[in-house]
């Protein structure tokens, strides 16, 4: 298996496979061109895909003030380089691989720190929002009862 140099300065990777894989920069006829990102893996469940995320401020110039926005793509994750979750990638436009994947995974640059601990929290946070609605949604329908309650109580005076 031969492994061709994209440019860019992007130092090709070892060799961990001995399947040439078609959909490679690196070993198949894809070209890379167009916009580079940097991000971070968010999730490398799919076969041969990874989510990536990026965080980016957006100006708002009826406050005059930045927000933040992240944005998420799709993102081709050859066997060569097969990133994990929390891996920090670059990425690279190439032609469509599928209806949502634009872009190839050109080099892992090692693990993001915290990564583990950020996603933890979020999952707390979101078993306490849960927890916030059933609360909510409790005190709602005991108010509901409690005139129910009133009124046949009445009935039962009379």
């Amino acid at each position: 298996m031969k492994i061709k140099n994209i440019g860019f300065n992007i130092p090709a990777p070892k060799t961990k496979s001995k399947q040439e894989e078609k959909k490679s920069p690196f070993t198949g006829d894809i070209k890379v061109r167009g916009r580079v990102f940097t991000g971070t893996v968010i999730s490398a469940k799919m076969t041969r895909t990874a989510t990536v995320e990026w965080d980016r401020r957006v100006k708002l110039p009826k406050y005059e003030r930045y927000m933040k926005k992240r944005t998420r793509v799709k993102a081709h994750n050859p066997d060569i380089i097969k990133a994990e979750e929390g891996d920090i990638v670059k990425i690279m436009e190439c032609r469509p691989l599928s209806k949502t994947k634009n872009f190839v995974i050109v080099e892992n640059l090692g693990k993001e720190k915290g990564y583990a601990q950020k996603k933890e929290a979020l999952e707390e946070s979101k078993k306490a929002a849960v927890k916030h609605e059933e609360v909510a949604e409790e005190s709602k329908n005991i108010s509901e009862e409690a005139p129910a309650q009133e009124e046949t109580a009445e009935k039962k005076e009379e």
